[in-house]
């Protein structure tokens, strides 16, 4: 039976997404199971992948890109336990997920909950574990204590904001003046980041803190020469977090101005008993899952329950067919969306169940 996926054959622009047609379903082999695919998360790390600027991964041409995904095990292969078969799982696949079916090992693959939205359980894969982890696997927050998001109206930002809610945390966020009420539906402090120096601003909300003004953990996506404004609004003892190099990804700034950012966070540690205890590091999902494989499916886990809930709150703006995938990355690369737009490979047949 025919099936659709994207395709990138060189990197580039959002016209370098091109649909293809094949013939036959794929099988999966030994470890693998068969996805039929309910929804693939589109996001920032997609058009760095795009644009062969992603430092996880350069290929090989041709691929098919899609980082996240949730869909139905249709198949599975020998070695697989028979329990995944007729399951609803969560991937993150860093690439093969704009598509109608997909082959993914079994070994990551984590349960969604029954009654789930997949276009909110996507969500989850690498927004919603980026910002719980980060949260969370690194210091112990007491309730009340006081986060910085930059770019608070993306994805993470978001992610971010909703737990920081859930954790009983305070937040302030940066974004653009069109997002400023995306970032205060989840009680932040919204900053307009072209409205003036928010260094200036978030000293100015924090200045009555017990222990002197400025956030305990910052977490910044931005990169390179941005990691010094976000370590200036720490306070004493307080922690940057930094999980992106936007900057260097749209070609803003140079690889070697991006790695100067990341030397930045190593030294900042290194030499923190002189930094008043602040201290900074490098977050990268890939890598914690690679060393931490059981924490991934546990916190994920987690989270799906927490969603299944009703306590967590996903912002989807848009649901579109593959053949929108084009049009979606452009959107992407404008900025600017304050939320996540989700594709739905069997838009034509939503009323048809697995």
């Amino acid at each position: 039976m025919p099936w659709q996926h994207l395709r990138i054959s060189r990197f580039g622009g959002p016209e370098v997404l091109q649909m293809t047609e094949e013939r036959s379903i794929p099988e999966p082999s030994l470890g693998e199971v068969r996805i039929k695919v309910l929804a693939a998360g589109t996001g920032f790390t997609d058009t760095m992948i795009r644009r062969g600027r992603y430092p996880d991964f350069k290929g090989p041409l041709p691929f098919t890109p899609g980082y996240d995904i949730v869909g139905f095990v249709e198949k599975i292969g020998s070695g697989v336990t028979a329990a995944l078969e007729g399951q609803v799982v969560a991937d993150l696949c860093v690439v093969g997920g704009y598509a109608q079916y997909a082959i993914r090992p079994a070994g990551f693959l984590v349960p969604v909950p029954d009654g789930v939205d997949p276009a909110e359980a996507v969500c989850i894969p690498l927004a919603y574990l980026t910002a719980f982890q980060m949260l969370t696997r690194y210091r112990n927050l007491p309730r009340g204590a006081m986060i910085l998001v930059i770019g608070a109206s993306g994805t993470v930002g978001t992610a971010l904001l909703d737990l920081a809610r859930h954790l009983g945390l305070k937040a302030i966020g940066t974004c653009s003046a069109a997002n400023l009420p995306a970032v205060e539906r989840f009680g932040a402090a919204a900053i307009d980041y072209h409205a003036g120096d928010f260094v200036a601003s978030v000293r100015r909300l924090t200045a009555d803190r017990p222990g002197g003004p400025g956030v305990d953990i910052a977490f910044d996506a931005i990169g390179g020469a941005h990691f010094s404004r976000s370590f200036a609004c720490l306070a004493p003892g307080g922690l940057l977090v930094g999980y992106g190099s936007q900057t260097m990804a749209v070609g803003r700034e140079s690889l070697v101005a991006a790695g100067l950012g990341l030397a930045k966070l190593k030294l900042w540690s290194a030499f923190s008993f002189l930094l008043g205890g602040r201290r900074a590091f490098f977050y990268s999902i890939t890598a914690r899952r690679s060393t931490h494989a059981q924490e991934f499916k546990a916190d994920m886990t987690t989270l799906f329950q927490l969603l299944r809930a009703g306590v967590l709150h996903p912002v989807v703006i848009d649901r579109l067919p593959l053949a929108a995938a084009s049009e979606v990355h452009a959107r992407i690369d404008r900025g600017g969306l304050g939320g996540k737009i989700v594709l739905l490979p069997w838009l034509k047949n939503l009323g048809i169940t697995h």
